[in-house]
């Protein structure tokens, strides 16, 4: 069985209208006789943008300490399995469907949706392989996410908040901060970075009717950096690093809160030589990453860079900017697709002023993405020069064709879109 059997089978049992609840896989858990009670120490992470990096600096950190490490993320890029890491190795198909067998038999065929099989099965695989840690990111929200059963996570954690997923949770970003910050939990360690002011009050006052132990960016623990190093202060330690491998001043804060919660479940678990260690090994697709080789890498001239990121809400778009606000020694370029349920003008807002020109793509197999003509629409009424491309391919070559002298090129707008490039580059 490969990963699109594994996806048409978690998707036959998903409702027709998804009602944000826990009574599902509340549910299917109890059958399978709760695998959620039985999990290493959890550190579960909730926010709009950087969790899934965090997670990854947890994960680098921790197995250059020598840990074992259980990791649940999402959505994957390119294989289903990239979701659900055992021990430090990706599932194989053949566990996979073992698993789902599994939940299949338990689940009698009620209504679940994709997401809550899914996780279900991950805390079943959890459950029965020996780990040091456990880490995992929320899918939507937090309240409601089928990752918020657990009674008492080692540590919680929230990134940077802001508006996303709209159709589900609505537009108001105290509402949204509400809802990921009932991830916390009486007495434990919760590591929040910086917020914008509506979701600091936010998650204070939640905090406070919680009890949770809260750990904020910039007083309990704070970075710094310079062009090659980094300072990261924990309620533990202070130390000085070299800057990760990732892209972008985000990263640093990422890699920041990522030590900072490990040292909040044991201050003695990552030595800081594994911290500098898993600095320079993180690796974490599809955000802001330079594609270094590949079928698509291959076919442009010396000189030239493709970068690809799958950020796709405002915030992403900030982020992006700012990231271009230093790459001044070559012309910036832009290649944009985007799915229906997100805000392509405030996306791709921010960074316009930095891009030379603009190419929209649709994104293969996906149905909700936007027709590459009417991104281009609004591309052009923001100012942009911006045309629709019938492929990848061809856009890359557009662009490429309108520059004397080497340039970046960067992908941008949809996770989506960043599994495609990356299949397409395989």
């Amino acid at each position: 069985m490969n990963s699109p059997d594994i996806i048409d089978r978690l998707n036959r049992h998903h409702p027709k209208v998804i009602d944000l609840s826990l009574g599902r896989v509340e549910r299917l858990l109890a059958a399978l006789g709760h695998p959620e009670k039985n999990l290493p120490p959890v550190i579960h992470v909730a926010g709009t943008n950087g969790k899934g990096s965090v997670v990854a600096f947890m994960r680098s950190f921790a197995e250059a300490a020598g840990l074992s490490v259980h990791v649940y993320t999402s959505p994957h890029l390119v294989d289903f399995n990239e979701r659900i890491r055992i021990a430090g190795e990706l599932i194989t198909d053949a566990a996979l469907g073992e698993l789902l067998d599994e939940c299949e038999v338990a689940n009698m065929g009620a209504p679940i949706t994709f997401f809550e099989i899914t996780t279900t099965l991950a805390f079943l695989a959890f459950s029965r392989i020996p780990a040091n840690l456990c880490l995992l990111e929320t899918g939507l929200g937090g309240r409601l996410d089928a990752t918020n059963v657990l009674d008492q996570p080692a540590v919680t954690a929230l990134t940077p908040v802001s508006i996303d997923h709209v159709g589900f949770l609505g537009a108001d970003l105290k509402g949204i901060a509400a809802e990921k910050a009932a991830i916390m939990r009486r007495h434990v360690p919760a590591v929040v970075s910086a917020q914008t002011p509506d979701a600091h009050d936010v998650i204070r006052e939640a905090s406070k009717k919680i009890g949770s132990r809260l750990l904020l960016q910039g007083s309990e623990w704070q970075l710094g950096s310079t062009a090659e190093s980094i300072r990261i202060e924990t309620p533990h330690r202070g130390l000085t690093v070299p800057l990760p491998s990732l892209t972008g001043r985000h990263q640093i804060q990422n890699a920041a809160q990522a030590l900072t919660c490990l040292d909040a479940w044991r201050p003695d678990a990552i030595p800081d030589t594994a911290v500098e260690d898993g600095l320079r090994a993180v690796h974490w697709p599809g955000r802001l990453q330079r594609l270094l080789s590949g079928s698509l890498v291959d076919n442009i001239p010396e000189g030239w860079e493709l970068w690809l990121d799958g950020g796709h809400n405002p915030a992403a778009g900030e982020i992006l900017a700012a990231q271009a606000t230093g790459w001044r020694d070559k012309p910036l370029f832009g290649i944009w697709g985007m799915i229906s349920s997100k805000e392509p003008d405030a996306f791709i807002m921010p960074l316009l002023p930095h891009i030379a020109a603009l190419r929209t793509v649709a994104i293969p197999g996906e149905g909700a993405s936007i027709d590459p003509a009417a991104l281009a629409g609004i591309a052009e009424n923001l100012g942009a020069k911006a045309q629709s491309s019938s492929s990848l391919e061809r856009a890359i070559d557009d662009l490429m064709r309108l520059s004397g002298s080497p340039g970046r090129i960067l992908i941008c707008g949809s996770l989506y879109l960043a599994g495609v490039v990356l299949r397409e580059n395989d």
